[in-house]
């Protein structure tokens, strides 16, 4: 039915239809955008294609199961403890064993290093041997958060192997940031989007359910360079570092010239965290804390990934004073601080980590 445009509201009229018509050839699919965007990669074969093609498969059968978990026992915890010291989700397995099947079936990589695993994954097929990339993923990030029906995430990096053909080896995912061929996360919230970049910009596709593809929706995606929200879990306040307190009250300090304060939005799911920043604007922070020295994120598939992405979305990405991305990697779960978002947000956050860190050195001193 029509009623806005038409007088006869019984009759779908020719404008209803024209219309409908202009969005449905207007739609483009992940899988139609991918084999465009190929081009873009003069020296591929269409096993990076593929790879994505592949990772897009698996996330929507994980959607599928995130959105019946309440009915399908799969809530709660599977009574084990991973490699991080987290107790393990049902869900958690479930994606993990949904993302090693599809990547491993497609035969375009030739490991896999999962948050959830303590080792890399060698890809036991022949297809796998000759492959040319490996993948780095957090099957489910935000998992705490599963049983209160708060917005969880994937997140996934892939690099070019070093190793030459047969198993890969952890070599291959000793990489800087800086060597990521792709990388992306998928958000499944009130609706399922699909974030990814190749070097060549940010795109967005949301799962429409109807046809179950992913479409094209927010195309060149960019971050504001500077806005008004920060996010942090400030429940952990007095054991951040004085760089990082100083910072949060001058955002918390009203100030008109700068129209402070600042709004706190913090979820507690970083790719829920992330995303809302990445289209609004805003700063995430995962600081170093006293019971973290080291910071908590692991660089390989949680904040190589997503500075990949925000970078390439006209944002930055540091451990508060360097980049991101040219960390040097020395083990397979490492971890790092993480200030991420909006370029002239987390410089000033960087600004106060170098001044406060200066004058803590000088005190001990």
């Amino acid at each position: 039915m029509c009623i806005s445009c038409c007088s006869n509201w019984q009759k779908i009229c020719d404008i209803c239809i024209n219309s409908k018509q202009k969005r449905m050839v207007s739609v483009k699919t992940l899988g139609q955008f991918i084999i465009e965007k190929q081009a873009d990669f003069p020296f591929s074969k269409g096993e990076l294609s593929r790879l994505l093609r592949d990772i897009g498969i698996a996330s929507k059968i994980v959607n599928r199961e995130v959105n019946k978990a309440g009915i399908a026992d799969i809530l709660g915890g599977a009574g084990e403890i991973n490699i991080q010291g987290e107790n393990v989700q049902k869900l958690d397995v479930f994606a993990n064993e949904q993302f090693i099947a599809a990547l491993s079936a497609g035969g375009e990589c030739c490991a896999i290093a999962s948050e959830e695993n303590e080792d890399i994954i060698h890809i036991k097929n022949e297809m796998s041997r000759n492959a040319r990339y490996v993948v780095a993923i957090d099957p489910l990030d935000g998992s705490s958060n599963i049983d209160v029906n708060v917005s969880i995430g994937t997140i996934f990096s892939i690099y070019r192997r070093k190793s030459q053909n047969g198993p890969g080896t952890n070599e291959d995912f000793y990489q800087r940031g800086t060597e990521q061929v792709a990388a992306g996360y998928v958000i499944y919230g009130s609706s399922c989007m699909l974030v990814y970049t190749t070097g060549k910009g940010v795109n967005g596709f949301t799962l429409d359910p109807s046809i179950g593809e992913f479409c094209l929706s927010h195309p060149n995606l960019q971050t504001p360079k500077m806005a008004k929200t920060y996010s942090i879990n400030e429940g952990n306040y007095m054991r951040f570092p004085d760089g990082v307190k100083k910072y949060i009250k001058y955002c918390q300090e009203e100030d008109s010239s700068t129209d402070r304060p600042y709004s706190s939005r913090y979820i507690g799911s970083g790719v829920a965290d992330i995303h809302r920043n990445l289209i609004t604007g805003g700063i995430y922070m995962y600081p170093t804390t006293s019971k973290s020295p080291k910071g908590k994120l692991r660089l390989l598939y949680e904040a190589n990934p997503l500075a990949f992405i925000i970078e390439q979305a006209g944002g930055k990405a540091t451990d508060g004073f360097n980049r991101i991305m040219e960390l040097d990697m020395k083990e397979l779960h490492q971890r790092t601080p993480l200030f991420i978002g909006s370029a002239d947000m987390v410089d000033m956050a960087g600004e106060y980590m170098k001044k406060h860190s200066a004058v803590e050195k000088i005190a001990k001193a």
